[in-house]
């Protein structure tokens, strides 16, 4: 495991020691949760849009033979 060194000023670090102290961890766990959770952002943005780009692959509205909307059929109240 690495050490990480940050730079932050007295009062906010005296703040978020608070906190932590309130929900019963550590600042270094509120700092280690965020992280990863911020490493793991693009692998599931990544998933995410592979799962997108597969749905409009298998879209119907790409079959040159599906139906074809026209503006009145978009527009029209039941």
């Amino acid at each position: 495991m690495s050490n990480l060194t940050i730079a932050i000023d007295d009062a906010t670090l005296k703040k978020a020691r608070l906190r932590a102290l309130t929900e019963g961890i550590s600042v270094n766990e509120v700092l280690r949760n965020f992280l990863e959770s911020y490493a793991a952002v693009g692998a599931e943005q990544a998933a995410a849009l592979d799962d997108l780009m597969d749905l409009s692959r298998r879209a119907r509205s790409r079959n040159p033979r599906a139906k074809r909307w026209s503006r009145e059929d978009l527009h029209q109240r039941s």
